[in-house]
């Protein structure tokens, strides 16, 4: 069966689209995003879009989450998971855990200023 359509963006819900295109924008190294304070986009070749809508009653996903509150999540993939650390920290990001499973695997949960939580991972599992 062929797909039904292609992905072409992911919308994350947030209170400051501002705030948050600014973040991802430079863990990500992209360009500014485009749009106004309700809706920005953000290019990222090739995997699509990311775009930021503005939500007056948003509320963020509470970590560790139990009741369903965690519906989806990036992972990044990282060469040095420190320098990758120190960045997410120095763009706004906030570390959710410790560093898990220490050694090759290593990995850590943080947060967009948002509160949307993602990783960043040293293999891609």
């Amino acid at each position: 069966m062929p797909a039904i359509g292609r992905f072409t963006q992911l919308v994350f819900e947030c209170k400051d689209p501002t705030a948050e295109a600014l973040f991802w924008q430079k863990v990500l190294d992209l360009a500014p995003a485009t749009g106004d304070d309700q809706w920005l986009t953000l290019e990222w070749e090739p995997v699509g879009r990311l775009s930021f809508h503005r939500v007056s009653d948003y509320e963020p996903p509470q970590w560790p989450g139990h009741r369903g509150e965690l519906q989806v999540h990036l992972d990044l993939l990282v060469d040095d998971l420190s320098e990758a650390c120190a960045a997410v920290e120095a763009a706004g990001g906030h570390p959710l855990t410790d560093v898990l499973d220490q050694g090759p695997k290593a990995w850590r949960i943080y947060a967009d200023p948002a509160g949307h939580p993602f990783c960043l991972v040293t293999v891609p599992e």
